[in-house]
């Protein structure tokens, strides 16, 4: 058996995804090409400015902007956020603090503290019934 190692690849959107940046605002060269897996590697740990400029002022994907303005991105698209939104204007709306955003982060918060309470509980049960046996 003849072992050949080929070389993991993905496409750019992924690769955006996976750096946290919005695809259309990469360099060209970066959304024509496919990534190699050691390539996104480079990247991650030595980002080249274009990266360190998107990271630092986007614009961001829905993901990264919910995550600064905590909710989910189902509560931005409530808010009526669907378009990327760069770093100035998710520090607007932190400023802002506009009703859908106030709404939002509290849903947000009730989340996870009933995640956290029901994690809570499975732990507790977990232990007062010690490992199971099939």
């Amino acid at each position: 058996m003849k072992s050949q190692q080929t070389t993991q690849t993905m496409k750019p959107a992924t690769a955006a995804k996976k750096l946290g940046v919005y695809l259309e605002a990469t360099p060209a060269e970066f959304q024509a090409g496919v990534v190699s897996r050691s390539e996104l590697n480079e990247l991650q740990t030595n980002p080249p400015e274009w990266l360190r400029e998107l990271r630092r002022n986007g614009p961001h994907p829905r993901p990264v902007v919910a995550a600064k303005l905590g909710v989910s991105i189902s509560g931005l698209a409530r808010g009526g956020v669907t378009n990327p939104l760069t770093t100035e204007q998710i520090e607007n709306l932190l400023t802002d603090r506009p009703e859908w955003l106030e709404k939002e982060r509290a849903t947000q918060a009730e989340v996870r503290r009933e995640a956290t309470r029901i994690k809570e509980k499975d732990a507790a049960l977990g232990a007062q019934t010690g490992p199971s046996h099939a």
